[in-house]
């Protein structure tokens, strides 16, 4: 009897608007969690599509691996790069691409 008075109580306390409230603390964090890492990550990756989608030939780019190159030919999904100092070309996935590197400067060279 004393067991189903409190299982009672617990159920009409669980119903009651103020269990409404104790979700609003986790609203709150997917709220924040929202602004401060998914929308900024989305914006991320449309800037990088877009870089990615306006490569064109003559282009200085960085790629994942650290290696500077500059575009020689694109492709729909791959890149081949001219890679200094033996002007080696290299073919890499155009997903590999990550920034776009500044052009060397002709003081480089004079050094």
């Amino acid at each position: 009897m004393v067991h189903n008075v409190v299982f009672n109580l617990f159920l009409q306390a669980a119903s009651s608007p103020n269990s409404m409230l104790g979700f609003l603390p986790i609203l709150l964090i997917f709220g924040i969690f929202y602004f401060l890492l998914f929308l900024p990550m989305q914006r991320q990756r449309k800037k990088t599509a877009q870089m990615l989608a306006g490569l064109q030939t003559g282009d200085n780019v960085l790629t994942s691996g650290g290696i500077v190159g500059t575009i020689v030919s694109l492709d729909s999904d791959t890149v081949v790069l001219r890679v200094k100092p033996d002007n080696i070309k290299i073919q890499v996935a155009r997903s590999a691409v990550s920034s776009m590197a500044s052009a060397p400067s002709s003081s480089e060279g004079k050094k």
